[in-house]
């Protein structure tokens, strides 16, 4: 039967309606994933890392998390590379986050599996832990210095999908490079201000954990920490292991040398600045 004119403009005006409709959703949704991603990235606390032409960006737990990786790795007289491939392989696994889930009975930063002899949950959970475990296997691979990451992914993690960690070979590497020292100034973090009730970890904790993690010795004066680095790239490692973990140990300034990094919300926290107070050249304090 045809349609009267009168419910034809019934249908059109509920076909712009709906059309209208539309158009708005999808300009909230445009609008919902720009603030999303506004605060994921630049308007929430991030950590930069920053090597030759390569930037990697990673909230400041992941980058602690980073920086533990690749100050265990140097502990060991190991190359930048294997903290490459050991930063690679949990941006891939985990994404930098200790997590206590996972595929099967998989954890962990590196979703280790208690079942396959990696160690006890509680074990895999502490990253230093896992981290040794992960170098542990690492250099058992005959020739891992120079074989591609796909391939020593497939010996180490016993992956079924070695192909995926050379997408993060790139943040690897930067990450590496930075936290090892080989970058000065290269890493920074925009953070929000510590206020009056927050948590500070103190300098006995944080001296604590460098002689963990670095293996270096920190030296406690009043409310700060003193370290007397061999070299200025030693000093430079402790300095940007300080700043990743800034956030964690509640963690207000760093000095390099004569470089500053200090806790800012805006881009000069990304930014090591001259210092108000220099240090020797291997010297780093940490506040």
């Amino acid at each position: 039967m045809p349609t009267t004119r009168a419910e034809r403009r019934r249908t059109h005006r509920l076909v712009v309606v709906a059309v209208v409709v539309a158009l708005v959703l999808a300009g909230l949704g445009y609008v919902w994933h720009t603030v999303r991603d506004f605060n994921e990235g630049f308007g929430s606390s991030t950590c930069r890392a920053v090597a030759s032409t390569y930037t990697a960006t990673f909230n400041p737990d992941q980058t602690a998390n980073a920086a533990t990786i690749t100050g265990i790795g140097t502990r060991r007289g190991l190359p930048a590379r294997a903290a490459t491939i050991a930063l690679a392989t949990a941006i891939q696994e985990s994404k930098l986050e200790n997590i206590d889930y996972g595929d099967r009975d998989s954890v962990g930063l590196f979703q280790q599996r208690p079942s396959q002899g990696w160690g006890t949950v509680e074990q895999i959970m502490d990253p230093v832990y896992a981290t040794n475990q992960f170098y542990d296997a690492l250099v058992k691979v005959d020739g891992w210095q120079t074989m591609e990451i796909t391939k020593i992914a497939q010996r180490v993690q016993r992956s079924g999908y070695p192909e995926a960690y050379a997408d993060h070979e790139d943040e690897g590497r930067a990450l590496a490079s930075t936290l090892a020292g080989h970058t000065p100034g290269g890493l920074g973090c925009r953070l929000e201000p510590l206020a009056s009730g927050d948590r500070r970890a103190g300098p006995v904790v944080v001296a604590r954990d460098l002689e963990k993690q670095l293996a270096v010795r920190g030296v406690v004066s009043g409310d700060h920490v003193e370290v007397r680095g061999s070299t200025a790239e030693q000093a430079w490692m402790v300095g940007h292991w300080a700043v990743a973990h800034a956030q964690r140990h509640g963690l207000s300034s760093v000095t390099v040398g004569d470089r500053e990094w200090t806790r800012a919300r805006g881009e000069e926290g990304w930014s090591w600045r001259a210092a108000r107070s220099p240090v020797a050249a291997t010297a780093v304090t940490i506040r």
